[in-house]
C-alpha cells in the first residue's frame, strides 16, 4: 500500500506533465464544473502505482501464493493495462460509448480467460453456474462497475475518494478471510484492494480541490476494473462452506457486501440511466443531475460535497464489512446512527452563497 501511495504521488507531477504536453485536457465548457482547462491523465500514475506495488509483492514470501497458484493476478493488471490504454486515448480523442464499452467486455473477456470468473453464486446454499452464464455475469458485473465509477467521476477528488473507501471495506473483509481465517484464495483481493488505497492516497493530493488533474477515463475505468475483480472474487470463487466462519462471516455478506461498498456510484450510476432512459435519451448523454450537482445546487462547496459523498460511501460501506467482526446488531445499530447524522448534515443548507452547477465531465 505504501509503496503504491509513493509511486503514485512521485508519478503523477509526470502524468500531468504528459498530458499538458499531449494537450489531453478538461476544456472548460459550458456544462463543466471546473474553471480553468485541467490535464488528465492521472490515471496512468494509479497504475503505475498499482503495478510497481504488484512487482514488489511477488517479491515478498508471504504474498507468492497469489502469484503461484494461477495467473489471475496477471488477468487483473492485464485487463487495467487495456483500459488504460482505452482511457489515455479516450481522454485525448473523445470516443463513441459503443467504442468503450466493446473494450471493456474485451478486457472483461481477459480477466475471464485468466481465472477471474464468477464460477457460482453463494446464496445460502451454494448455486454453480454454467461456464457461459459465469462469463456473462462477469462481463456484466466489471460493466456496470466500470461505468459507475465514471459516472461519479464529476467532481474533484470525489471518484478516487469513494473508490478509496470501497477498497479500504473491501480490505477489511478479505484480511479477515485471507489472515484470520486463513484462506489462501482471499489473498489477491486483499492484495489489490490494499493497492487501491495506496494509489488513492497517492493520487488525491493531486486530485482534491482545487484539482490539479484528473483522472480521466484512464483512472476511472481501470479503478472501476479492479473494484469489480475484487467482487468477483469474493462473491464468486470462495465457497462459505469451507470457511471455518461461525458467526463472523454470515454465508450472504459476500454477496451483499460489494453492492453495499459501491452504493454512491451504482446508485448515481442507476438513477443516471433511469432519467435519460425515461426522458428518452441516450444513457449515457451527459446531464447536470448527478448526486453530486444535487449538493452543489443546495449551496455546498465542491469540496465540501465531495466530503459528504465520502461520508455517505462510509456511513453504507463500513458497518456492511463490520458484520464480519462485531455483533450484527451492532453493525446495524452503528449504520443507523451514521445514517441519522448523515441525513441530519445534507438537510442543513449551508450558508455559503448557492452554486448552480453547469454540468460535469461525463
Amino acid at each position: 500500500m505504501f509503496a503504491a501511495a509513493f509511486v503514485t504521488l512521485l508519478a503523477t507531477p509526470i502524468a500531468r506533465a504528459a498530458a499538458i504536453k499531449a494537450n489531453a485536457l478538461a476544456e472548460v465548457r459550458d456544462r463543466d464544473v471546473h474553471d480553468r482547462p485541467t490535464p488528465r491523465w492521472g490515471g496512468l500514475a494509479m497504475f503505475f502505482g498499482v503495478a510497481v506495488g504488484i512487482l514488489l509483492a511477488t517479491k515478498l514470501p508471504l504474498m507468492s501464493s497469489v502469484f503461484d497458484a494461477n495467473r489471475s493476478a496477471l488477468g487483473v493488471l492485464s485487463a487495467a493495462a487495456i483500459l488504460v490504454v482505452l482511457g489515455l486515448i479516450d481522454d485525448k480523442w473523445p470516443l463513441d460509448a459503443p467504442i468503450k464499452l466493446t473494450v471493456q467486455v474485451f478486457a472483461a473477456g481477459v480477466m475471464a480467460l485468466n481465472g477471474v470468473v464468477i464460477s457460482w453464486i453463494p446464496l445460502g446454499s451454494i448455486i454453480v453456474l454454467d461456464p457461459t452464464v459465469g462469463v456473462f455475469i462477469t462481463v456484466l458485473l466489471v460493466l456496470v462497475t466500470v461505468n459507475a465509477v465514471n459516472f461519479v467521476d464529476g467532481l474533484d477528488g470525489l471518484a478516487a475518494g469513494v473508490v478509496g473507501i470501497a477498497a479500504f471495506s473491501f480490505f477489511l473483509y478479505a484480511y479477515t478471510l485471507s489472515v484470520v481465517e486463513g484462506y489462501l484464495r482471499a489473498t489477491l483481493p486483499t492484495l489489490l484492494s490494499a493497492l487501491v488505497v495506496g494509489a488513492v492516497i497517492g493520487f488525491l493530493p493531486h486530485n482534491f480541490y482545487p484539482a490539479r488533474i484528473f483522472m480521466g477515463d484512464t483512472g476511472s475505468m481501470m479503478l472501476g476494473l479492479i473494484l469489480a475483480a475484487i467482487s468477483i472474487i469474493l462473491i464468486g470463487q470462495l465457497d462459505p462452506a469451507a470457511i471455518d466462519s461461525t458467526a463472523a462471516l454470515p454465508a450472504l455478506l459476500p454477496v451483499l457486501l460489494p453492492v453495499f461498498v459501491i452504493v454512491i456510484p451504482l446508485a448515481d450510476l442507476l438513477l443516471a440511466i433511469f432519467r435519460r432512459t425515461k426522458a428518452g435519451k441516450n444513457p449515457f448523454t451527459p446531464d447536470k443531475k448527478h448526486l453530486h450537482h444535487l449538493l452543489l445546487e443546495r449551496g455546498h462547496s465542491q469540496g465540501g460535497a465531495a466530503m459528504l459523498m465520502y461520508a455517505t460511501a462510509a456511513v453504507f460501506a463500513l458497518p456492511a464489512v463490520s458484520v464480519a467482526f462485531i455483533p450484527i446488531w451492532l453493525s446495524i445499530l452503528s449504520f443507523l446512527i451514521g445514517l441519522g447524522l448523515l441525513i441530519g448534515f445534507l438537510a442543513r443548507r449551508p450558508r455559503s452563497k448557492k452554486f448552480t452547477p453547469v454540468g460535469d465531465l461525463r
